[in-house]
């Protein structure tokens, strides 16, 4: 019985990470850039120079310093929240994810 649960967690986790590796080649990264400007560009720097509006607020390019980008797929399409009330929750489609992804890790 205890073998079921492990199993939709392994299945779980390889759809996850065929999801995100095949979104970071399929995606659009010009869609891409298009969205963290419109979505984000209030408060992060989105593209490659320059200080982000809200100093608080991580430049894009240094996301990928920080963790895997690809780790941003599961948050992006279930809703990603963060622990400060000024950021707005974002949700998008798979398309719009593999985008961002393929426009992030292009930075």
């Amino acid at each position: 019985m205890a073998r079921r649960p492990m199993r939709t967690i392994v299945a779980g986790a390889l759809l996850f990470v065929g999801f995100t590796a095949s979104s970071l080649a399929a995606g659009d990264p010009a869609r891409g850039r298009e969205l963290a400007t419109a979505l984000c560009g209030r408060c992060h720097a989105t593209g490659p120079a320059g200080a982000s509006p809200l100093p608080a607020a991580p430049p894009f390019r240094t996301l990928k310093e920080r963790y895997p980008i690809e780790s941003l797929a599961e948050g992006l399409a279930e809703g990603l929240v963060t622990g400060h009330p000024a950021m707005p929750e974002v949700q998008l489609e798979p398309a719009a994810i593999a985008d961002f992804l393929a426009y992030l890790g292009s930075l």
